[in-house]
Formats: C-alpha cells, structure tokens, sequence
C-alpha cells in the first residue's frame, strides 16, 4: 500500500492513485505545458518563450498578445484537447476489446464520422461550415450504434467488434473514395485536407465548443475506471464479479464515440494517436485503465502537439497537417504491433 495515495473527495468519493500514476501525469503536464509555450511562440513572427510566458500571464507587448492570444492559442487548445480526446477514446476502446491493435479510428469510428463530414463538404455546399463539427459527430455515434448493432447476438463479444468495426472501417474508405471521385475538383480539396487531419484555421468559438464536451467525457469516463478494468479480465470474470456486462460495454463504446466525434469534428480524420497514446500510458504504468487514462489523456496532447509543430516548421511558409506526422509514426508503430501480437 506505500505505492498508492489515497485521496478523499469529502464524503463523496474516495479512491486511491498509484505514485507512478501521479509522477507520469504531473511529468505530461509539465510536459504540455513547456510545448504549448514553445509551440506558440512558433510561426512567421517568432516570439521568445518569456515573452509568451508574459502575455499568458497578461503583462505582454501588445503586438505579442494579438498573434499569441488570438491566432495561435486557441490551435494550440485545440491540439491538446483534440489529442487528450482521442487518447483516451483509445484506452476505453483497447480495455473493452481487450486488444492493443484495437482504436477508434481502426475499428471504424472516426471512418463513420469521416463519411459523415465528407458527404457534408461535398453535398451540402450551401450549408454553413459551423455545421461540420455536429455532423462529424453525429457519424461517429451513428456508426457506433450500426457497430453494436451488427456486432450483436445474445451480447457483444469484443472478437465480433474488432471483426464488424475493420469491416465498418473499410466500408466507410470505400464511401469516403466514391464521394471524392464524383465530386468536383475545388471541393476534392477541401475533403482531402479534412481527412489528412489539420486544425489550421480554428478559433475561439471551436474551442468553446468542444472543451466541455471533452472535459465531461474524460470526467464520465474516469467514473467508470472499475467497469473498464473488470471488461479487461473476461467476460465470465467481469460477469461473476455483478458487472453488468453487454449495459457496461454499451456505455463504454458511446463514450468513446463521443469523444472520438468531438475530436475529429474540429481536428479532422488525425490517425493513430487513439493507439499510440493508451499502449506507451500502459508501458509507463500498468494496465490499470484508471492509471493509463490521466498519462493516455497528456501523452496523446503531447503528440498532437509535436505533431502540428513539425508540421508548422517543417516545409514552413507551407503548413503540412497534422495527421501526415501522426501517420508517418503511427504506421509503423501499428505494423510492430501486428509483428509483437502475431501468435496471440
């Protein structure tokens, strides 16, 4: 017991957090914080790191303050929310079907939120663009629920979600591709940069919108730290234990719907970071979902982060998106995967 802390929260809860857990997360934050500051003092007008550290503190130049607290914060909330997001849409998506390989965007979550915004962009030109991020959301509960759906009979097994969520995932490419195809070329390019993953352009009214969102998911999600860690030892386990399972697993997968849509309505189709993010929490920490989700949550800002600061600097004055980088990692890292699981 000197490994954990115990911490009470009146006469309402109380629960105990590892120190591991406590060190990796106090070290994300920092973490964040220090490429946060960095990363918005980044772009055409470079701005030393005391000088941003000056105007978020409201002592700035005036000049520092427009660029930093108008154009560059809220693309840099947006990258940490987005990334916390899809973090920890993973580790519920990995706890429930037991798999490492399994994420939201490769189970084919983010695919129905993808064709969901695709056909917004080409089909309804005339509809304002604010719309986008309900629709994208709209696709991902929608495609999670046709997930079930398809993957029920007498329950869920999580062998019949991996099964029916690539087959979704798959379905969706293939709608997504036909849509482009047959769509005019100046729109081509507005869906290809949505699907490529970017949050170049994004303002205040994008982060408003999807902080509480974002915020209420990780919150209900960290309430129900016990369900995901009885999913993961076995259905029989889980169910002797008085959990009630195919309820529980429902709950679970709209939770990682919501956020999954929450954060590819604004970020767009960003890959990789819901499998990158749980998996590295889990080799920091442990297996435990209520260790692996604080750690997944700043791990998975860290790399949305990183990834739109190479992709700002790199081929700078042209911005390449976000998801290109988290691919150009995620893609091997999921072939290594596939290699180390090869005879489970």
């Amino acid at each position: 017991m000197k490994d954990f802390v115990s911490v009470r929260l009146g006469r309402f809860a109380s629960f105990q957090l590892h120190k591991k857990t406590l060190l990796f997360s106090a070290l994300g934050l920092l973490l964040t914080i220090l490429v946060a500051i960095v990363s918005l003092g980044m772009g055409e007008m470079k701005i030393a790191p005391l000088d941003v550290l000056k105007v978020v503190l409201g002592i700035g130049a005036e000049d520092h303050a427009l660029i930093v607290e108008q154009f560059r914060m809220p693309r840099i909330i947006i990258a940490i929310l987005v990334g916390a997001a899809l973090a920890v849409a993973g580790a519920i998506m990995q706890g429930i079907v037991r798999n490492p390989l399994a994420s939201p965007d490769i189970l084919g979550v983010a695919g129905g939120a993808s064709v969901a915004a695709v056909s917004f962009l080409l089909l309804f030109t005339s509809v304002s663009i604010k719309w986008l991020p309900p629709v994208a959301f709209l696709g991902a509960t929608l495609t999670t629920l046709l997930l079930y759906a398809l993957a029920w009979k007498k329950g869920v097994t999580p062998l019949r979600l991996v099964m029916i969520g690539v087959g979704i995932k798959i379905a969706a490419g293939a709608v997504v591709t036909i849509l482009i195809i047959f769509s005019p070329f100046l729109l081509q390019n507005k869906a290809l940069l949505w699907l490529s993953g970017s949050i170049y352009g994004v303002e205040w009214n994008d982060v408003w919108m999807i902080m509480p969102w974002v915020i209420i998911l990780i919150l209900a999600a960290a309430v129900l730290t016990r369900r995901v860690n009885i999913q993961q030892l076995g259905d029989d386990v889980a169910t002797s234990l008085g959990s009630i399972l195919q309820w529980d697993r429902f709950f679970l997968l709209m939770i990682c719907a919501a956020l999954t849509g929450t954060a590819v309505s604004v970020g767009g189709d960003i890959s990789f970071v819901a499998l990158l993010a749980p998996h590295i929490a889990k080799q920091l920490i442990g297996p435990s979902f209520g260790g692996a989700l604080p750690v997944s949550a700043f791990i998975g800002a860290l790399i949305v982060l990183l990834a739109d600061l190479v992709a700002r600097m790199t081929f700078s004055p042209i911005e390449v998106p976000v998801g290109v980088f988290t691919s150009a990692v995620g893609a091997p890292f999921f072939i290594f995967l596939l290699y180390k699981n090869r005879n489970r």
